[in-house]
């Protein structure tokens, strides 16, 4: 089990815009980031980020939450990999 301590402050000191900013480019638009979505086939940005409150949001296919969501849902890693990385032992 993941210490929650550990995992807040993990999830603290990542940065939304730089861990989803590896994968995709996104650009400003008002306050938040703007970008094709990763998960479906678009050719009109509906991927947004919020820096501020530190989620992302596809109003194209619906999926949305924070930094560590994204990984999972883009490396299709696990709770405990998207936090540490996949070298991790279990």
């Amino acid at each position: 089990m993941v210490p929650q301590a550990l995992v807040d402050q993990i999830t603290e000191a990542s940065r939304i815009e730089e861990v989803i900013g590896d994968f995709i480019t996104l650009k400003k638009r008002g306050v938040s980031l703007l970008g094709l979505c990763p998960f479906h086939n678009e050719k009109t940005p509906s991927f947004n980020v919020s820096v501020a409150k530190g989620i992302f949001k596809c109003f194209g296919c619906g999926k949305g939450g924070d930094a560590v969501r994204f990984i999972m849902d883009h490396e299709n890693a696990s709770y405990p990999e998207a936090i540490f990385g996949k070298q991790i032992q279990y």
